[in-house]
């Protein structure tokens, strides 16, 4: 009788937390609705609907199932609907978005910067950004994206035309770039050298007298 009575009571117990449990997903899953696409889930965010081991235990069963993307440690996000099934968010608008939560400037890698300017047909394989932030690797579906830390020059003008110029210069090196100058002159954005030549003095010696000749 006395473990009849312990059996029910842990069955009791069982039932009881599975139903807070799904509960705790359900509101979870609202939060995660009610962002904007490519809008990024910390686990840091939810601390307000339970605790930290019961957040961490719903998030690791709704990654399980499918409903939310596991992005990296305690980052989640929720894949987007579409006419075709389901995807990731998109891997830049979802970059920029951890990076701003994080408080770190991120830009994309000098390859992807140089293809965009049209100085290489050469495609970039990985999906690579920099960052100020620490070194590390997210996971967007089943993309590997890596935030490579980078120092504060090459993140000079993150987000605008001239930032594209001083990464793909940094990816070229001084001898490639001195030699593509005339190919970068006619592909630039209007205006962008222009933005470069006002923060030459953040970049090294020899691509501040590359911007100079450049924009004279």
């Amino acid at each position: 009788m006395f473990i009849d009575c312990c059996q029910k009571l842990s069955y009791i117990s069982d039932r009881r937390f599975s139903m807070q449990t799904e509960s705790l997903a359900e509101a979870i899953m609202s939060q995660a609705k009610s962002l904007p696409e490519g809008e990024p889930l910390f686990a840091k965010q939810l601390l307000g609907l339970g605790t930290r081991a019961g957040i961490d235990q719903a998030l690791s069963r709704l990654a399980r199932s499918g409903a939310l993307l596991r992005v990296g440690r305690g980052i989640y996000a929720l894949p987007v609907e579409s006419r075709f099934g389901t995807r990731p968010p998109e891997t830049e608008k979802l970059v920029e978005a951890i990076a701003q939560a994080c408080g770190e400037t991120v830009a994309s890698h000098g390859a992807a910067a140089a293809n965009a300017l049209g100085l290489t047909t050469q495609v970039p394989t990985r999906s690579v950004f920099l960052t100020s932030g620490r070194s590390r690797t997210l996971k967007v579906g089943k993309l590997t994206v890596e935030l490579q830390h980078a120092p504060s020059w090459q993140l000079t003008l993150a987000g605008k035309p001239g930032g594209q110029i001083v990464r793909a210069l940094a990816w070229l090196g001084p001898q490639r770039a001195h030699e593509l100058s005339s190919l970068l002159k006619l592909k630039a954005p209007r205006g962008a050298i222009e933005e470069v030549a006002r923060a030459r003095m953040r970049l090294p010696e020899w691509m501040a007298r590359q911007v100079s000749d450049l924009a004279a």
